[in-house]
Formats: structure tokens, sequence, C-alpha cells
């Protein structure tokens, strides 16, 4: 079974390889992020997990500018959470969230991971680059956005759930939900 820090760190690659793949004259397209073009889609990414070393009274430290080099941006963010995960003291940390008493590792879990999935395919979708998942996390993310329920939808979230297109795969209608034309 994968554990956190083992989902983060194939997550975060895929998504590391998504920015790798970004034509340079892709940056600034508009992402399925209302208001967002690719490169903010990157920003998001890298710049959330901070809140959640802030909920365990961490700081993530100095993170480079997306805007000076997506890829490395991510990179030292994606190290600073995998270092985090790999430390059982850190990971074990628990925090009292809008989701009940949780440890860091958890939500990490929750949220990051699940942004890294979605916003992966944003950030492919932008990019005009391969947007299939994985079919087994299309399933975790289903499950996952379902226990979010409405708590997710609202301006700077998530936007109301759209049709999906008739015929539809799984991965088209979890990204309908999720309020995304696929």
């Amino acid at each position: 079974m994968e554990t956190t820090a083992q989902r983060y760190d194939r997550l975060a690659g895929a998504f590391a390889a998504k920015i790798d793949a970004v034509p340079a004259d892709r940056w600034d397209a508009p992402s399925p992020c209302e208001e967002w073009k690719a490169i903010d889609v990157v920003r998001h990414v890298t710049e959330t997990p901070g809140m959640f070393f802030g909920f365990i009274g961490k700081e993530i430290g100095e993170l480079p500018s997306v805007d000076d080099g997506p890829a490395i941006a991510f990179a030292v963010t994606r190290a600073k959470v995998q270092a985090a995960l790999d430390d059982p003291e850190v990971a074990g940390t628990e925090f009292e969230g809008s989701f009940g008493k949780q440890t860091f590792a958890d939500a990490i879990d929750r949220f990051i991971n699940f942004d890294l999935l979605v916003h992966g395919w944003d950030l492919a979708h932008a990019a005009g680059i391969d947007e299939a998942m994985d079919p087994a996390d299309v399933a975790r993310l289903d499950e996952a956005s379902r226990q979010f329920g409405d708590k997710m939808r609202g301006p700077g979230a998530f936007g109301p759930a759209v049709e999906a297109p008739t015929g539809a795969d799984q991965q088209a209608k979890v990204l309908a939900y999720l309020g995304r034309q696929p």
C-alpha cells in the first residue's frame, strides 16, 4: 500500500514533468481555473503547502519566484514537503483544521495530493499537453471530491459541477464534478 510520502513523491514527480513539458509560449495560456494562466496554476501548487506548514507551527521558508523559473520554484517546494513527510515527527504533527484534528501528513494527502492531480490536469489542459490521469488516481480523486462535498465550492476554489459529455469516461466525469469542462 502506498504511503502518503510515496504518493506525494509520485504525484509531485508527475506535476514536475508537466511543468517541464509546458511549451515556452504557453505559460500565459488560460487555465480551466477562473482568471488563472498556466503559470498561476504552478504558483498555487508551489505556494499552498506553506499554509500547511503554518498549521503545525513551522515555515516552509523562502521560495524562488515562480515567474523566474516555475520548475525550480516547484522543485524547492517539493523537496521541503517531501522532507517533512519523510520525518515521522513532522509528518505526525497534529493540528485542528476545518475537517477536525488531522496530522500534517493526512492534510498533505487530503489537500496537496488532491491539488497535484486536479491542477496537474489544469496545467496540462492550459499547455496543450497530455491530460491523462492514472485510473487509480482518478478513482481516488472521485472519492476525495465526494468527501469534500460543497465545502470545496466557492470563490477561489471549485465552482459548481458541470454536466459531463455524453459517453464520458471516469476522468471526464470527475473533472465535470469539479467544475471543469473536460
